[in-house]
């Protein structure tokens, strides 16, 4: 089985992970999984949402945005924004971020975590979710060199890769050409230590076998370790 990229079957896509690219933003990160790129910007806001408000427990969210020429062919803008792909997205980055935040660390402040698509070639929510850790990650340690808190409220990492049956076999990070064609799909989200977070899955041909999916998990875990480790050496831990 040859991959339209040359891949091995266990390869993800060449992943860079660079910090501190936004001169404004309290922590950002371009990450770039092939030729998917996402810009992930966190902002620090000193107010939370109503249902938190005198709990004195922050919160962590995210906004996800394909830009207009990230394909081949224009997006609307305004379109895109309203899409409830968008919607399901930036949620998904959120409860993964939230997974791993210490709320009650950082007082009642809000982080935002933009995340936006200059170029897509598949995987733009694991690019997001992984890029995004890091961006929150530097967030809280602007705030703790400014003594604003003690400790980094993280209990862990979090990354996210895809995988998918493409021509019956179990493939690690699919690009758009092997995306649009694959018999199923999947995005994990696990934590460094190997928690769950959150796992998508669907079949879009056939059903299939405990066994596959078992393959798919097994590629994604160590897709994940991988990123865990890039992302420790972005951020210098």
């Amino acid at each position: 089985m040859d991959r339209p990229s040359g891949r091995a079957r266990d390869a993800m896509r060449a992943v860079t992970l660079e910090t501190d690219v936004s001169k404004y933003a309290e922590g950002s990160c371009l990450v770039k999984f092939g030729d998917t790129h996402v810009l992930c910007a966190a902002s620090i806001d000193e107010r939370v949402p109503p249902f938190l408000r005198n709990s004195g427990r922050g919160w962590v969210t995210a906004e996800y945005g394909m830009l207009p020429r990230s394909t081949e062919s224009r997006i609307d803008r305004r379109r895109a924004a309203e899409s409830g792909r968008t919607q399901e997205i930036q949620r998904l980055i959120g409860r993964s971020l939230r997974a791993v935040t210490k709320m009650s660390g950082f007082g009642e402040r809000q982080i935002r975590i933009d995340c936006d698509v200059p170029q897509a070639d598949g995987g733009t929510r694991t690019a997001a979710i992984t890029g995004g850790y890091v961006a929150l990650y530097l967030a809280f340690r602007h705030m703790k060199s400014l003594n604003v808190i003690d400790a980094i409220p993280l209990a862990d990492n979090v990354a996210a890769i895809s995988c998918g049956l493409w021509e019956g076999q179990a493939v690690l990070d699919l690009d758009y050409a092997e995306d649009s064609t694959a018999q199923a799909d999947a995005n994990f989200v696990f934590t460094g230590t190997g928690g769950i977070v959150e796992i998508q899955a669907t079949a879009e041909a056939d059903p299939f076998s405990q066994d596959r999916f078992d393959a798919l998990t097994a590629l994604a875990r160590k897709g994940v370790r991988d990123l865990v480790a890039l992302q420790n050496q972005a951020l210098g831990k």
